[in-house]
């Protein structure tokens, strides 16, 4: 019973081996290379499949994703004989397991070579300069080899990077003044494009500001000729109102002595008073330093005694009125004319207002006073002058002989 058992037990086991054989998963974006007798039977896809135990084998198991290799820093010369480390990353997948496992023995080591050859061979060409603004054009040039290269061992090389380009210290030292020199000699020129800019911008705006301050002056300077211009203009408006009123009162004073003087019908006695009334004043004055009496004074006084009445006993001054009543007019003197200038108010006038105009074509229209010859005439026409008892020869027996001589003046 016991070696019945014992051999029980082996056969169990040694069907659980064969099954453990014959039977494989694959996981998923994997592949298995099976070799048959050591030979390539067949690559087996994710899932369950079968193997002839003892028989079939699986030689690799191969990652199908896309994978990521970093390469170490690699020492390369440049052609200008510096030498730098550039460390790469690659980027690939593998597209046939077949030729993956039996194309190379090794696909990463043959890949990390053969990017330090094709890396110095590039980089060989092109200056530490050329080298560090030329990555795009090594990584695309990297890229090309690898992928054509690799095609024989089941790979697609994706991308290629260049992780770091890392020259001596002494170049970066001398990298660094150059790159800081660079950028002194930038904010030197920027700072003077600045000040360049500035110092347009403010002789821009002083020449404004001058153009201005010559407008507003020469704005100014008209606007005081103006109103200097029309100021004189309303002075002279003012002065011409002023004496045509002037006049106008004279005429009025001249016409109402005139008029009283032959409305009081004024004889040889009041003219004889006259005289000596005016005598003391002929007198006066500081260059008088003698006066002479002249001869005709005594006939003056002997007319001035006639008319107190000395002779026949009347004085001039009860002379009666006029028989045609002549005295003071009915209704006294009409003044409510005398001030009346006949101008236009000076607000009014168009030289008031500011317009570049000619005093000629806006100068209001001013009634012309008569000749003083007329309104003389006129008076004399119009008194009492005109009575012909007040003319001298007239056949009226009160009108006096004639005007009153007065002596000559020695």
């Amino acid at each position: 019973m016991d070696a019945a058992l014992i051999a029980l037990i082996v056969v169990a086991v040694l069907v659980i081996i064969v099954i453990a054989k014959s039977v494989t998963i694959v996981p998923q974006a994997q592949a298995k290379v099976v070799e048959r007798l050591g030979r390539y039977s067949r690559t087996l896809s994710p899932g369950l499949s079968v193997l002839v135990p003892f028989v079939d084998r699986v030689r690799a198991t191969i990652d199908l994703r896309e994978q990521v290799v970093s390469f170490p820093p690699q020492p390369v010369i440049t052609a200008d004989n510096l030498q730098v480390g550039i460390d790469t990353v690659v980027y690939f997948q593998v597209t046939d397991p077949r030729l993956a496992v039996y194309g190379i023995a090794n696909y990463i080591t043959g890949m990390e070579q053969l990017t330090t050859t094709t890396l110095r061979n590039v980089v060989g060409g092109l200056n530490l300069e050329g080298a560090l603004t030329g990555r795009d054009g090594i990584n695309s040039q990297l890229r090309s080899v690898l992928d054509g290269t690799t095609g024989p061992w089941g790979l697609r090389v994706a991308r290629v990077e260049i992780k770091a380009i890392d020259p001596p210290p002494s170049i970066q030292d001398s990298m660094e003044k150059q790159m800081r020199a660079d950028r002194d000699k930038r904010a030197i020129i920027l700072q003077a494009e600045g000040a360049r800019q500035s110092a347009i911008t403010t002789a821009e705006g002083e020449k404004a500001a001058a153009i201005l301050s010559a407008e507003g002056k020469k704005q100014s300077a008209i606007l005081e000729a103006e109103a200097e211009r029309q100021s004189r203009i309303l002075r002279a408006e003012g002065e011409r109102a002023a004496l045509y009123l002037q006049a106008q009162g004279q005429a009025k004073s001249i016409e109402t002595v005139f008029q009283a003087i032959h409305d009081g019908k004024p004889d040889q006695g009041l003219l004889a008073y006259q005289y000596l009334q005016t005598l003391p004043q002929i007198a006066q004055g500081d260059a008088n330093k003698m006066w002479i009496v002249p001869s005709e004074f005594s006939k003056a006084l002997e007319g001035l005694a006639n008319m107190g009445g000395a002779q026949e006993g009347k004085s001039w001054m009860d002379v009666e009125p006029s028989g045609d009543g002549a005295g003071a007019r009915d209704g006294g003197l009409d003044t409510s004319s005398w001030f009346e200038s006949q101008l236009p108010r000076a607000a009014d006038q168009p030289e008031a207002k500011i317009e570049l105009s000619s005093i000629s074509d806006t100068a209001p229209a001013v009634p012309t006073p008569p000749p003083l010859a007329q309104v003389t005439q006129d008076v004399q026409d119009s008194g009492p002058a005109a009575d012909p008892r007040n003319r001298v020869g007239s056949d009226d027996p009160d009108a006096p002989d004639g005007p009153p001589q007065l002596p000559p003046r020695s």
